[in-house]
């Protein structure tokens, strides 16, 4: 398979981000470290989260790098993992040398669909939930078995542990970094968690080279409403700014993604293309003026495609637009991306956007969507005015922390001598929650998902195990997200496609 071609103006960044990303602080808002599910994992021998850490491998070069999300997203992070090659494998030296840095490799990852999205937990009340699913996400990759499917009452199936976690997840890491690394830090197996979005601010900073007098500027940061509640990359990029000296001019906006990676990810309550008119069970942005909310003065600002039932509409009698509901990934990439820039605007900020961070991992699928809105938005006119023209820099650096994550785990492991340095081709064994067929129908919808009052009611510390983690199949992958990812991520899907015959 063909390499992707990657500018070698990137390597000085991204040794940058190697040096100091470990140094950056996680002491995200909210994230508490002792929860009862670390107690679980390490001491509850009765418990089904307990791991026997004591048995974990002394060996670990052989091991799977283990990664998770809270859906198929994280794949983008995968990809690049899988890609890379921006150091000499013999010298470790920051420059390529035509042979892929994880040759040889094996990779576990875990899409936690059924619990999606995590980005609604914080917002529901649910923030220690979430750290308890962060956790057992972790527990998984940590442990040494699987569910054959969602009949079984135990675990029967057997797959190796991780030698390293990396959180794909943004809002795992915002809200469950911190937890991860106690649980890991308290076991004694040495393995390591790299998050995603220290990797993605440093590497931001470090592409546009800011110095005191390249200001104003403004940073935009689109991700789930969990991440940007948790007001993680904007800490985190006010931290760096700061040890580079520059406490002024910089201004970072930051849009929920509303609705964006459920959409990216199928998810019936956000799309469904099935759908011909409005329907009561759609969750995602409808006809307002609050924050997250479609504006009818901005639709032709948004430029929705209406084609093929992606927007579901319905009209009053005065012929105007009583209901609007997006149906299609791409119309969610566009409304928040417009939503951000407008935000920008009406803050009476003049600073020229001139970076976005993509703070979650399914954003990447939908680049070029959004590479084509900032396009459209430069020539939008209202009134007269071209009211986004001056807020958009000439060159707009799309900022996709995945590659930067897996840099950092290419020099964590080479750091403990953990790379494998296997001559055969890497391999990878997904594995994605579905719910349990031990539940309810009344905690299920019809199409068998779990119901959202069911999903974010739940409370922690329980025994229950209202989802559980399955193989990839043609059963519980969406056909469309599939071709998404045979299309967008080849590395990926030729190590998937097996799996899905």
């Amino acid at each position: 398979m063909k390499k992707p071609f990657v500018p070698l103006a990137f390597a000085a960044a991204l040794l940058a981000v190697v040096l100091s990303v470990t140094c950056c602080k996680n002491n995200y808002a909210g994230n508490s470290v002792n929860i009862p599910i670390i107690d679980k994992a390490l001491k509850d021998t009765s418990s089904i989260f307990y791991v026997e850490f004591e048995q974990y491998p002394e060996e670990m070069k052989k091991l799977p790098i283990g990664v998770f999300d809270s859906g198929t997203g994280g794949l983008t992070v995968l990809e690049k993992i899988l890609s890379l090659d921006r150091f000499d494998n013999i010298t470790g030296e920051g420059k390529s040398d035509e042979i892929l840095d994880f040759a040889g490799e094996h990779f576990i990852y875990l899409a936690d669909q059924a619990n999606m999205p995590y980005g609604n937990y914080d917002a529901e009340g649910k923030a220690d939930y979430l750290r308890e699913l962060a956790v057992k996400d972790a527990i998984f990759l940590l442990d040494d078995n699987y569910f054959q499917d969602a009949y079984e009452e135990k675990p029967s199936c057997v797959k190796p542990r991780v030698k390293i976690i990396i959180v794909a997840c943004n809002t795992a890491t915002a809200y469950g970094l911190k937890s991860i690394e106690s649980l890991l830090e308290q076991s004694g197996s040495k393995v390591k968690v790299i998050g995603v979005i220290n990797a993605g601010s440093k590497a931001t900073l470090d592409m546009l080279d800011i110095h005191s007098g390249d200001t104003p500027l403004a940073i935009g940061v689109l991700a789930t409403p969990g991440t940007i509640a948790s007001g993680a990359y904007e800490r985190t990029l006010r931290e760096e700014l700061a040890s580079r000296g520059i406490t002024e001019g910089v201004d970072i906006v930051s849009q929920s993604g509303y609705g964006f990676a459920e959409a990216v990810d199928s998810e019936p309550d956000f799309v469904n293309p099935l759908a011909l008119a409005v329907r009561s069970t759609y969750r995602g942005p409808k006809i307002g003026e609050e924050d997250n909310c479609i504006k009818l003065d901005l639709l032709k600002a948004y430029n929705f495609d209406f084609s093929d039932n992606r927007m579901l509409t319905r009209r009053g009698a005065d012929g105007k637009y009583a209901e609007l509901q997006l149906n299609d990934a791409a119309n969610y990439a566009r409304f928040n991306l417009v939503s951000l820039v407008e935000r920008h605007r009406a803050s009476g900020s003049t600073a020229p956007i001139k970076a976005i961070i993509m703070g979650c991992t399914h954003y990447p699928f939908l680049l070029e969507t959004m590479r084509q809105t900032i396009e459209e938005l430069r020539t939008y006119k209202s009134d007269g005015t071209f009211p986004y023209r001056n807020l958009l820099s000439e060159e707009i650096e799309f900022v996709d922390p995945a590659v930067y994550t897996a840099v950092e785990c290419y020099s964590t492991l080479r750091a403990d001598n953990n790379l494998a340095h296997r001559i055969t081709p890497q391999k990878a064994e997904c594995y994605i929650s579905v719910p349990s067929k031990a539940l309810d129908d009344e905690y299920l919808t019809e199409d068998g998902h779990l119901t959202y009052d069911f999903k974010y009611g739940r409370e922690v510390g329980t025994e229950d195990l209202t989802t559980k983690q399955v193989p990839f199949s043609n059963s519980n992958i969406d056909s469309n997200n599939l071709e998404r990812i045979k299309k967008l991520l080849p590395y990926t899907y030729e190590l998937i496609a097996p799996a899905m015959q």
